[in-house]
């Protein structure tokens, strides 16, 4: 896989952690969700925050688990949600900045050594690092989306944060790479050129989220978000200023909305509205009194039934605790130690159900006593909304449901990368690599 690594980027000072940088003109995004497509229009501001001038969602078609299903229908969807925010932005837009949340995304980290020889590390070392890792993360099927370098040691000084011109024999990586299936990024890449869009670059979905709803501080000290979308639920760890690790389960809002569809014989309309409007994860007996109108399926004439919003409560909470249990695996199983151990901010749609803070306080607020990794922590929670953006429509402005698209925005938006990101070109037109991301980003 040979190819061409561009100038990494100088990693941040403490300033510019916190001052964003903007790029000059109008960027555009686009968040394809199971449930929501939506896209936003946008530049940053002198003040350091971000100014939509034109945004569009509508219900997804085509799209199951994130992943394209009807070329016809989901091209038919992106093109009317684009149409809407060009014309609120009264501008068009032939280029996007999309969510990578297809091609069920994996997350590994790889350790690579490279000889130097004694003598002054320099960018050519560092391209051979990074494309060695590359190399290692190969596998038949996937394409490498995100290169991340973590951390350098040079000889023996660990966590060496930019390793140009400095003396050693020998030269170690970190790398946390993320990939995901070929066939699915193809299909995406059609969707996009079918409703006349370039695709710009990709972005990991929980990493998008993560640059809406955190500040530096919060990725620096060890901070996980859980973005929980329709289709699925996708987490990603942040600590030291990076993203050590991100996985994504197949289960989200839209599991819940059939779950009480079944248990209830109602539309997945009605099923939709009741979640919405009344459904909870709590329990607690203050809810046991209020009836809720059902309107049943299979008659003739409309039926009617009614239930307690407790009983609707005792449907939605096993699904969400199922949800919270495998978050807690994934979080448990990644071998991070204390960086997956401070706080969580749930964002996402399903995430505004009542009572899910609560819920995921007890479920992944205590890990195990005292694991592998150190003696017992617990886990803070709270809710995460989009920050320092303007221009949204009112009802939305604060929704978690768009802290994705927000996020890519501000990645789309800005001219730093803190997270080190490496940008990859093939020397020669080969693979989908070549095809899809033509180059890749990441920034605060």
């Amino acid at each position: 896989m040979g190819g061409e690594i561009s100038s990494l980027p100088l990693p941040p000072t403490e300033a510019n952690k916190r001052h964003r940088v903007w790029r000059n003109g109008y960027s555009a995004v686009l968040d394809i969700g199971s449930t929501k497509i939506t896209c936003l229009i946008g530049k940053g501001e002198p003040n350091g925050g971000l100014r939509v001038v034109g945004c569009g969602w509508r219900r997804s078609d085509g799209i199951r688990n994130g992943a394209i299903t009807d070329l016809h229908k989901a091209e038919a969807a992106i093109r009317a949600t684009v149409g809407q925010a060009e014309m609120m932005a009264e501008r068009t837009i032939d280029r996007v900045v999309v969510n990578l949340s297809c091609g069920h995304p994996a997350s590994r980290l790889f350790n690579v050594r490279w000889p130097v020889g004694g003598r002054v590390v320099t960018e050519a070392d560092i391209r051979r690092v990074v494309t060695e890792g590359r190399l290692q993360a190969t596998v038949e099927g996937r394409d490498v989306v995100h290169t991340l370098p973590i951390d350098f040691t040079v000889d023996d000084t660990e966590n060496v944060a930019d390793p140009r011109g400095h003396l050693c024999d020998t030269l170690k990586a970190r790398l946390h790479i993320i990939d995901a299936a070929s066939t699915a990024l193809l299909n995406l890449q059609t969707v996009l050129s079918r409703a006349e869009l370039k695709l710009e670059a990709l972005v990991s979905s929980p990493m998008a989220s993560g640059l809406s709803v955190l500040d530096a501080d919060e990725r620096e000290l060890g901070t996980t978000v859980i973005d929980m979308g329709g289709g699925t639920t996708s987490l990603a760890v942040f600590g030291e200023g990076q993203i050590l690790h991100t996985a994504q389960i197949g289960i989200g809002g839209l599991h819940v909305t059939r779950d009480i569809a079944r248990g209830l014989s109602t539309s997945l309309e009605n099923a939709e509205r009741l979640k919405t409007v009344y459904g909870s994860a709590d329990l607690s007996s203050d809810v046991e009194e209020d009836l809720l109108t059902v309107e049943l399926l299979g008659n003739d004439v409309p039926h009617f039934e009614q239930i307690s919003r407790a009983q609707l409560g005792r449907i939605i909470r096993p699904r969400m605790e199922e949800t919270l249990e495998l978050v807690r695996e994934k979080l448990d199983g990644a071998g991070l130690g204390n960086a997956a151990s401070g706080r969580i901010v749930l964002t996402g749609g399903a995430s505004l159900l009542d009572g899910m803070r609560p819920l995921a306080e007890r479920i992944l607020g205590s890990p195990a006593a005292k694991g592998r990794h150190g003696p017992a922590f617990t886990r803070s929670v709270r809710l995460g909304r989009p920050k320092h953006i303007t221009g949204l429509p009112e009802k939305t402005a604060a929704a978690a449901g768009f802290a994705t698209a927000a996020g890519l925005l501000s990645w789309a938006a800005s001219t730093e990368r803190p997270f080190g990101d490496v940008e990859f070109r093939e020397a020669a037109p080969s693979g989908l690599l070549q095809k899809l991301v033509a180059f890749i980003r990441e920034k605060v």
